[in-house]
């Protein structure tokens, strides 16, 4: 076992800070993070992902935040963590009829007993970072969407960090039955720092969420997350995931279709440079008849940027005329960048439609060609080319609203990409 996770262990048997309707729930993670061993190059999730950088890291005296500004037009409810704390006082405004909004230690007993039965159940419990985030985290919210409400106002989860701090939070929502809602979670900063968002999504029977995650965290602000969702019956999902790398980026995404006639959507965008790396875990499973899945995940790798993939689909064995897709497609802009890619299928059934297909390829140089005979720079003919590979997926995104946000900061993005 490594020193940074004995030390997590031995913080986790003296906190005290947890709320108490939570401890016995603590105390099962407790016991599974002593029996989990660190991961190494042995370990097959972790085998493309090293942790030096996160052994070397004890935090310290931690700085002033960056501000996350607010994106225009969006009108969204903005829900911010500094360090892993959550400032009440932002819930003293009107939310839309239908929505309650709550820290955990403000839960009332009905919400206790609700949120006691589902924390950590989405989530599986090989997630050793996970685990990590059930027995350190400090704050969390809970969201709460009456049945057959529709929220129109976004809900923004803002996550800020401050040089040499360390975050453990948790976000639980709940959709009820006939209810839709959109939830962005927004991770941004270079500052070196270590935060570990989780947030579990349950998805009742006929509602629909659409959900985005910006894991913007660059340079050494190190974050290990993950998003997790079950799906009731006829619950829909539509998921997109943009991220750029650093010294340690993964997210773990898992998409539960534990109801019949489910939908969900996944999409994911990352672009790394310099020695950055990303990693992206997905697992669907397919427990119930008549479900779909469709997964695009698009990458672009430039220097000596290294990017993981690891894309499950389990069909369970009574999952029976299940249609699951999965297409992972990469762009090399370096002869020294890398990809690590492994789409799978695990299939039981027999009555099912499923695909999946990976590419790897560097910039097409006649296209290159053409644009710079028709009077286009090539740093420029570059970044049209690199757009034009991940357009598609933003165009797919349900909030126009935050389309246009992104675009101008994929193409600055771009722009300081290094292509060879």
């Amino acid at each position: 076992m490594s020193a940074w996770l004995e030390a997590c262990i031995a913080r986790a048997n003296d906190n005290s800070a947890g709320e108490n309707w939570l401890a016995v729930k603590r105390q099962e993670s407790l016991a599974l993070l002593r029996e989990s061993p660190w991961p190494t190059r042995k370990t097959e999730a972790w085998k493309y992902t090293p942790l030096r950088a996160l052994q070397g890291f004890s935090g310290g005296e931690a700085s002033a935040a960056a501000a996350v500004d607010s994106i225009v037009d969006l009108n969204s409810i903005d829900l911010e963590f500094v360090d892993g704390n959550f400032d009440i006082e932002q819930l003293n405004v009107e939310l839309p009829e239908g929505l309650s909004i709550k820290r955990l230690a403000d839960a009332d007993s009905e919400t206790q007993i609700w949120a006691a039965k589902r924390f950590a159940c989405i989530k599986p419990e090989r997630h050793l970072f996970g685990l990590v985030n059930d027995v350190l985290f400090s704050d969390g919210v809970i969201i709460d969407v009456a049945a057959g409400s529709t929220i129109d106002r976004p809900i923004r989860i803002v996550q800020q960090l401050s040089q040499g701090a360390e975050a453990h939070t948790r976000v639980l929502v709940r959709l009820g039955e006939g209810a839709k809602a959109a939830v962005v979670e927004h991770c941004d900063g270079n500052s070196e720092s270590f935060n570990t968002l989780v947030a579990e999504y349950q998805i009742s029977a006929l509602a629909e969420l659409e959900h985005y995650r910006f894991a913007f965290q660059v340079d050494k602000a190190m974050s290990v997350g993950g998003c997790h969702f079950d799906l009731a019956e006829r619950a829909q999902l539509n998921s997109t995931l943009v991220g750029f790398g650093s010294t340690l980026s993964r997210v773990d995404v898992d998409i539960n279709h534990g109801g019949e006639h489910t939908f969900a959507k996944f999409n994911a965008i990352y672009l790394l440079d310099g020695r950055e790396l990303f990693d992206l875990h997905a697992t669907v499973e397919h427990a119930k008849p008549n479900g779909r899945t469709v997964e695009n995940i698009r990458c672009i790798i430039a220097d000596h940027a290294k990017a993981v993939f690891n894309g499950r689909i389990h069909i369970h064995r009574d999952a029976q005329k299940v249609l699951a897709e999965l297409n992972n497609r990469n762009l090399l802009l370096s002869d020294h960048a890398e990809i690590n890619t492994k789409p799978e299928l695990e299939i039981y059934a027999d009555d099912v439609k499923c695909a999946h297909g990976a590419t790897i390829a560097a910039m097409d140089e006649q296209a290159l060609y053409y644009l710079q005979s028709r009077g286009v720079d090539r740093s420029k003919a570059q970044v049209m080319l690199s757009f034009g590979f991940i357009n598609e997926l933003v165009d797919q995104m349900p909030n126009q609203v935050l389309a246009e946000w992104l675009r101008p900061q994929l193409r600055q993005r771009f722009a300081q990409m290094e292509v060879s």
